[in-house]
């Protein structure tokens, strides 16, 4: 299944030619950076998780023929990501994108509409070990103040409510906020991606009047939660919301109600009157212990700069409920399953092009369960089957360089 994914991956994406094309800063180097390039998706899609791991398998002949030599040490691997082209890696994954559309893989939703989920990420993060450009911040504990070092970034997930892929990260500089990185990141993909997403999602802190400015200046949507740091929009909605009948729809176990207007102008820094959508969630669950059912309420607010017209009330709670897809889809499965919160090598760039590698591997293997198992095939077996069949593929044709007694 290893084999087979890697060739599904040159067939599909050119992936082995173009990651071997890579190059770094360093002047004429033994070992290509492009070869490291490869060996860092091939350990990522393994599941390793350790470029010591990696440094004790030694490649087969065939293999080792294709990369243009053995597998390099920890060391070596970690020395080539820390000037390794970022352009060339972002440069794949547009690729990877450009590829799946143009194969049908990504149409439109049901909606009729593909949207753009940004959300920052925490990745590695370390008391001993610093690093140049480091993150820092002073975590408060009964003995004593202790100064935590992390990586953090902004991550560009996109999706049409059935198949979601991994766009783009950008690195959150010391001394900037979440949303000055967010806006960073978003002049970039409406550069590379601009007919890819139709609307971007966000959490409370993307009602931000700049960033709303930028996505409407590009004809395009925004949908951000909206809470108490928004206190006058929110009063305005609840006082005016009180004196409408709501709408009521089912959703699998939950029932809603809600409420939708347009032209509000009580955030007057966007430019423009907005639209509120407020919803009522009541859900009933059982619990393991005692198998009692318990009724569950929660309350949202989302705000829009979509018409009625164009988008139905359903659609837009739909979408912001689907904002979580980048932390269940993205961010979780990233860390749990694929060693995402792993620091490769502790250093700023190194961290950021590991993402990205991260991102390529991610899009090759849901792009291979998708588009190249039959339903037949994957119907009654999980992503973590297929990803422990990879593995032991991997395992079986890396054979240790030393023999255990």
């Amino acid at each position: 299944m290893f084999t087979r994914l890697f060739k599904y991956g040159e067939t599909m994406f050119d992936l082995c030619s173009r990651l071997l094309a890579v190059k770094d800063g360093r002047v004429k180097p033994r070992i290509p950076a492009g070869r490291v390039a490869l060996l860092y998706v091939m350990l990522m899609v393994a599941r390793l998780g350790s470029l010591n791991a990696l440094e004790q398998r030694k490649a087969p002949a065939a293999w080792a023929k294709w990369l243009g030599g053995p597998i390099p040490s920890a060391d070596m691997m970690g020395d080539a990501a820390v000037t390794m082209r970022l352009d060339q890696l972002r440069a794949n994954l547009l690729h990877q994108h450009k590829k799946i559309k143009r194969n049908k893989g990504f149409g439109r939703g049901k909606d009729g509409l593909r949207w753009l989920i940004l959300d920052g990420h925490e990745g590695v993060s370390s008391y001993r070990r610093s690093w140049k450009d480091a993150l820092e911040r002073v975590v408060h504990f009964q003995k004593g103040d202790r100064t935590q070092y992390y990586f953090r970034y902004v991550g560009a997930y996109l999706t049409n409510g059935q198949y979601y892929q991994l766009l783009d990260a950008e690195r959150q500089l010391p001394g900037e906020g979440e949303i000055a990185c967010a806006i960073r990141l978003l002049e970039r993909l409406i550069e590379r991606y601009p007919r890819a997403f139709d609307v971007v999602c966000g959490d409370n802190a993307y009602m931000d009047p700049k960033l709303w400015k930028l996505v409407r200046s590009h004809k395009k949507h925004l949908i951000a939660v909206l809470k108490n740091e928004n206190r006058d929009l929110l009063e305005d909605a609840r006082a005016l919301f009180a004196d409408m009948k709501p709408i009521a729809f089912d959703d699998k176990k939950t029932k809603r109600l809600c409420w939708d207007l347009n032209g509000f102008t009580t955030w007057p820094q966007c430019g423009e009157s907005v639209r509120v959508v407020r919803s009522v969630e009541t859900t009933l669950i059982k619990r393991q212990h005692g198998k009692k059912i318990e009724k569950l309420q929660s309350e949202w607010f989302w705000v829009t700069s979509l018409p009625c017209a164009l988008v139905p009330t359903k659609t837009i709670v739909r979408a912001g409920h689907g904002r979580w897809g980048i932390e269940n889809q993205g961010f979780n499965e990233l860390c749990n399953q694929w060693h995402g919160d792993h620091g490769y090598r502790y250093n700023a760039h190194a961290l950021i092009a590991c993402t990205l590698l991260l991102f390529i591997a991610y899009n090759l293997f849901h792009a291979f369960i998708t588009r190249n198992l039959k339903p037949q095939v994957r119907a009654g077996r999980s992503q973590k089957y297929w990803a422990d069949l990879i593995a032991a593929e991997f395992i079986c044709l890396f054979s240790p360089t030393t023999t255990p007694p």
